[in-house]
C-alpha cells in the first residue's frame, strides 16, 4: 500500500493529503462520446455481453486513460451485474436503457438466489487484472458497485423509474419485504467489492445515484445503515480498503452520512452549493466532484467559469476534480481536453 499511496495522487488524496494539483477522473469517462468506444460497442451483441467480455471491458476502461491521461481509471461495468448475478434477468434495450423482470411484491423475492453467483462475475475479476497489465504506474484503478437502494429500485421497477416511485411504495407498503431486499443486496455488494479488492482494484466507489429521492428517515433507513454495513463488511475482510461513496441528493442528510458511513470520501453532485461543501463537508472527509455534467458539454466560458470556481472553493483542501454525474453522450471531446488542461494548468495555491 505505501508504494501505491506514494505513486497515486488520487489514493494520497484518499488518505487525507492535498494534492498541488487535483487528481480527475470522470464518472463515465468511458462511453459513447469517444469513437473508439462506439467501434468496440460493435464487437459485442449487447451491453450485458460487453460488461462480461474481459477483453474489451479492459479495452474500454484503459481507453479514456489512454487518450486524456486521467489519473483513475473506473472499471467498465454496471450497477446491476449484481441483480443479475442473483438470478434476475437484466436486459439493455438500445437507447432505451436497462430492463429486469419486475419484483412486484414480496412472492418475487424468492426468485433470487440466496447469495450472489461469483462464477457470473468472474469475467469482471478477470478484466481487472487485464487493467492493472495496461495502466500506468501513476494511475490508480477504480472499482465500484450500486448502493443496495439503488440497485434495488431497479430490480423492483423493473426499469430506471425517474421518480423510483415503484420502489418507494414496496417500502411503504411491505417494509420486512424490502428489508429482505436490501439486506441480500448488502451481502452481495460486500461480497462482490471484496473480491474486486482481490483481483487488484486500489480503491472502490459506492454509487447511491437515487438516494436523493428518499424523506430523510427513509435516507437513513435504506441509504445510510445499508451503505455503512457495505463498508465494515468489506473492511473486515480488506483492512484499510479506500472507498468513496456517492449519495447523490443527499442535501441536508450529508452530516448524518459522514457520521455514520465510514467512507474515505465523498462524491459530490453538481446541486451541492461550494460554500457549503468546502465549510461543512470538505472539513470532515476529501471530496470529489461536482462540476455539471451540462456545463462540461457546453464548453466555452460557461465551462471555465464552473471549473475555476471548484477549484476556487476546494484546491486548498483534500480534493478530486470529477463531474457531479456521468459524462453525456453528446460531449465533445475538445470540452474533456480543455476541462483536463484547465485544471491541471491552474495557478498553484497555498
Amino acid at each position: 500500500m505505501t508504494d501505491r499511496l506514494t505513486t497515486k495522487p488520487l489514493l494520497r488524496v484518499l488518505a487525507g493529503s492535498r494534492e498541488v494539483v487535483p487528481p480527475i477522473w470522470l464518472m463515465r469517462q468511458a462511453g459513447r462520446y469517444l469513437p473508439e468506444y462506439r467501434a468496440v460497442r460493435k464487437k459485442a451483441e449487447s451491453f450485458l455481453d460487453l460488461c462480461f467480455n474481459a477483453k474489451l471491458a479492459a479495452e474500454l476502461t484503459l481507453q479514456p486513460i489512454r487518450r486524456f491521461g486521467f489519473d483513475a481509471a473506473i472499471l467498465f461495468s454496471d450497477i446491476l451485474v449484481v441483480p443479475h448475478a442473483l438470478g434476475q434477468r437484466v436486459t439493455f434495450v438500445e437507447g432505451e436503457g436497462p430492463e429486469l423482470d419486475a419484483l412486484e411484491d414480496a412472492s418475487a423475492l424468492t426468485r433470487l438466489r440466496q447469495a450472489i453467483d461469483q462464477t457470473k462475475l468472474a469475467p469482471v475479476y478477470e478484466a481487472i487484472t487485464r487493467v492493472k497489465e495496461g495502466l500506468p504506474a501513476g494511475t490508480a484503478l477504480l472499482g465500484f458497485c450500486g448502493a443496495p437502494w439503488t440497485v434495488g429500485t431497479y430490480m423492483i421497477a423493473g426499469y430506471g423509474a425517474a421518480d423510483q416511485l415503484p420502489a418507494r411504495l414496496f417500502a411503504y407498503r411491505d417494509p420486512e419485504a424490502f428489508t429482505k431486499l436490501i439486506d441480500l443486496l448488502i451481502d452481495a455488494s460486500a461480497s462482490y467489492l471484496i473480491r474486486q479488492f482481490e483481483a487488484g482494484v486500489d480503491a472502490v466507489q459506492i454509487f447511491d445515484t437515487w438516494a436523493g429521492v428518499l424523506p430523510a428517515e427513509e435516507f437513513r433507513k435504506w441509504c445510510i445503515e445499508p451503505c455503512a454495513r457495505i463498508v465494515a463488511a468489506v473492511r473486515s475482510r480488506i483492512p484499510g480498503a479506500k472507498i468513496i461513496g456517492f449519495p447523490r441528493g443527499a442535501g441536508t442528510e450529508f452530516a448524518r452520512y459522514l457520521a455514520s458511513v465510514a467512507v474515505d470520501a465523498v462524491g459530490l453532485d453538481w446541486s451541492v452549493e461550494l460554500g457549503f461543501a468546502r465549510d461543512h463537508i470538505q472539513t470532515r472527509r476529501p471530496i470529489q466532484g461536482n462540476l455539471d455534467p451540462l456545463a462540461l458539454l457546453t464548453g466555452g466560458a460557461a465551462l471555465d467559469r464552473s471549473i475555476d470556481a471548484i477549484l476556487e472553493a476546494f484546491a486548498d483542501g483534500p480534493f478530486i476534480f470529477n463531474l457531479g454525474h456521468g459524462v453525456l453522450p453528446e460531449t465533445p471531446i475538445a470540452h474533456v481536453e480543455r476541462l483536463i488542461a484547465r485544471v491541471r494548468n491552474a495557478p498553484a495555491r497555498g
